[in-house]
């Protein structure tokens, strides 16, 4: 028998606590996992190249503020400006208010959204359609699948915000990565339907000609209507996304004691395991030395145990996390300007490195100690 097939065997030996401990661990994996996955979401990815050019601007007070409509041709007259849409968030219900019919909803400007949003791609001849329908609306490809629509269906948008109805008519399929779950129709169309919503638009998004441009857009822009009635708060689209993580409160601190508390609760949980093991099988490590196992080896089979354990449960719990955020990402429950990323492999791996160091520091101080019992005394050892 192999040292390896020794350890492999030794570690599932009781099974009943060998799979409780692996399940325990697997559920701290899990929740190191989502956690890991957030913060990189929230404060690591920076999206595509085509987000990193592109702006927000909304009114400085509050998201609940409109701005006037003809800010957008000043907007664009600031250098370094490519493109600019209007973007007003519609918010109204389809079918019901159940939460798995909710989904992003944004009047916008056919003709220049998709240079703005060049990430998004429909075919032209959809594109064209929705540019000369005034009630035209496209949605997302994961929201067509979800509900069955296709070019030529006809939804209504049940109004809470604004005191209309929209009655729209599917004109595109667009394809976006990460999935956008929003649907957009032409912003004249929601201004002939709500008289005082007329000249008015949510916000604007921006697309920057370079990366480097947006920061001397945003305080241009800023700076133009510093004195107005309506002043202006533009910033990154990263950084606009992270404003609505903000209002949860300080998520960082959150995430990171989330973090040290899985990781504090595995390390008990392996430590009380492998500190059973081991001194019930004092006798077993007498014997292993008298049949000349060193102490040097009597420790890395110990170890190799823990460490087993933790990594069974670690890959167990990133794959539950892995599939967990894949099914919320194909829900339909998130929308807007900040998707979850989806767990990568770097990921899975550093959280099966905290699963192996976990394993090791668990079990390194109980299986020294059992390195260095008298082949005498362990013999005679009773329990």
């Amino acid at each position: 028998m192999t040292l390896t097939r020794f350890v492999s065997k030794n570690a599932f030996r009781n099974k009943r606590r060998s799979i409780l401990t692996v399940l325990s661990i697997a559920f701290s994996l899990l929740l190191l996992t989502l956690m890991i996955t957030l913060w990189r979401s929230f404060y690591v990815d920076n999206g595509s190249a085509e987000s990193n050019e592109r702006l927000m601007v909304r009114h400085k007070v509050s998201l609940t503020f409109n701005l006037p409509s003809y800010y957008r041709e000043k907007i664009r007259a600031v250098q370094g400006v490519v493109a600019i849409v209007p973007l007003t968030w519609f918010g109204g219900l389809y079918k019901d208010d159940k939460p798995e019919n909710f989904f992003a909803q944004f009047g916008t400007d056919p003709d220049e959204f998709f240079k703005v949003y060049r990430d998004m791609q429909m075919p032209p001849e959809q594109l064209s359609a929705w540019q000369h329908d005034r009630q035209g609306v496209i949605v997302d490809d994961t929201l067509a699948k979800k509900y069955g629509w296709k070019p030529g269906d006809r939804i209504v948008l049940m109004g809470t915000i604004y005191p209309v109805n929209l009655e729209l008519n599917i004109r595109g399929i667009f394809h976006s990565s990460p999935d956008d779950q929003s649907a957009y129709f032409n912003t004249k169309y929601l201004e002939e339907s709500v008289s005082f919503f007329k000249g008015t638009a949510g916000m604007f998004g921006i697309l920057a000609d370079t990366p480097q441009d947006v920061s001397k857009i945003a305080t241009a822009v800023d700076d133009q209507f510093h004195n107005s009635p309506q002043p202006t708060k533009t910033e990154s689209e990263k950084a606009f996304g992270l404003e609505f993580v903000a209002m949860l409160g300080n998520v960082k601190a959150f995430i990171l004691s989330i973090c040290s508390a899985v990781v504090f609760a595995t390390l008990l949980v392996s430590a009380n395991t492998m500190a059973m093991s081991i001194r019930e099988r004092t006798r077993e490590v007498a014997v292993l030395k008298t049949l000349g196992f060193t102490r040097q080896t009597v420790l890395g089979l110990f170890i190799g145990e823990a460490v087993t354990l933790s990594l069974v449960g670690g890959l167990i719990g990133s794959l539950i996390g892995y599939l967990a955020v894949s099914a919320f990402q194909h829900s339909g429950q998130q929308a807007g300007f900040f998707p979850i990323a989806p767990v990568t492999v770097g990921t899975v791996l550093l959280a099966m490195i905290v699963a192996a160091v976990v394993g090791f520091l668990s079990a390194v101080v109980p299986s020294y100690h059992a390195s260095r019992i008298n082949i005498v005394e362990g013999l005679r050892h009773i329990g």
